[in-house]
């Protein structure tokens, strides 16, 4: 979700932790249209349980159509939750609950969280990054979570997972390495992992169809195992998919020798679904792919001209939801550009 520019031990988590990328031969799922959103770029991507989508545009460019939006049955969408919300303007205040730069926006239960990185162009924040949460059955804001004990001025909070069978949430620090835990109670955030290895970039760029896209882009993908109680992350620019106890990270304290550790294909986003298969893209390779529950394979689920830059993932219906953001396109003038949202059936 971010431009490149500059546990219990057991037999399977052996496997996880040793495991080799092996590409499966099984029929691959059919590529479904959903939205399409012209000259604006699209990355963060959520269905809510009642089926409502939500969508997010970060501010990587002067002018954005609106930072959060939802998706209507005809494609089209609005501001969410309101165009006034959307307005901020270069050099305006970035402080109060208009958002900036959003760079993820997830939905749990009735609630819909908005991760505000402050951090317009990817430079340096305008104000402290803030979660936003609103309530789906009002669309009203009914908490804000300013991060200002766990971020710095080059932070760029890039995306979130909620548990709340311990009261958390989980973020990823794109722009200086780390992971960032919140307390939904009290609002107390906290870094773990800060400029670890783990959460640092392994290289300083990727390739995509023979070109080389340079940059480094720390911890980015996360995605939360509430049955085991793992949470997963990655680097966007590395090869390395970690897995930690949430046990650690509520008690502030790492031992590497429980953080599991697996090769994967370069992704963005990432998800896991009930069954405990772990979705994400392999950007080079323009495709879609999953660790099966035992970790120990990765299948294909999707490939084609359908998708470029898979970055953001969403489950709803038996369906996989996706964003295109394209960044390895989109290096000029992009309003002409598709940026486009799409699905395909989980695996049976």
């Amino acid at each position: 979700m971010f431009p490149v520019k500059c546990f219990v031990f057991s037999a399977a988590l052996v496997l996880f932790l040793t495991g080799a990328f092996a590409a499966s031969g099984d029929a691959e799922a059919k590529i479904e249209d959903v939205a399409s959103f012209k000259g604006a770029q699209v990355t963060g991507v959520t269905v809510t349980d009642k089926g409502r989508i939500f969508v997010n545009f970060p501010r990587w460019r002067e002018h954005i159509p609106c930072s959060v939006a939802e998706v209507g049955k005809d494609g089209g969408y609005t501001p969410y939750p309101d165009e006034k919300t959307n307005r901020w303007g270069k050099g305006a205040p970035g402080d109060g609950d208009v958002f900036v730069c959003v760079q993820s926006v997830v939905a749990d239960g009735d609630r819909l969280y908005v991760i505000d990185t402050k951090n317009p162009m990817i430079g340096k924040t305008v104000a402290v990054p803030t979660l936003y949460v609103y309530d789906l059955n009002t669309d009203k804001l009914v908490r804000k979570y300013p991060l200002a004990e766990s971020t710095r001025p080059g932070s760029y909070v890039n995306d979130l997972r909620v548990d709340r069978d311990h009261g958390k949430i989980y973020f990823t620090d794109s722009n200086d390495p780390g992971l960032i835990v919140l307390d939904m109670e009290s609002g107390e955030n906290y870094r773990m992992l800060d400029r670890h290895p783990y959460t640092t970039a392994e290289q300083d760029h990727i390739t995509i169809g023979g070109r080389r896209h340079d940059g480094k882009v720390h911890s980015d993908g996360i995605a939360l195992d509430r049955k085991n109680g793992i949470l997963y992350f990655h680097a966007l620019t590395g090869k390395t998919l970690y897995g930690i106890p949430t046990s650690q990270l509520i008690g502030r304290h790492v031992d590497e020798g429980k953080i599991s550790s697996m090769k994967t294909p370069f992704p963005d986003g990432m998800i896991m679904d009930d069954r405990g298969n772990l979705y994400m893209g392999d950007l080079e390779k323009s495709r879609i792919v999953y660790v099966t529950p035992d970790r120990g394979e990765i299948k294909v689920l999707a490939s084609g001209d359908g998708i470029s830059w898979p970055d953001t993932f969403s489950i709803h219906d038996g369906y996989l939801y996706f964003t295109n953001s394209r960044i390895q396109e989109a290096g000029g003038d992009i309003s002409n550009m598709e940026f486009t949202l799409k699905r395909v059936k989980l695996p049976e």
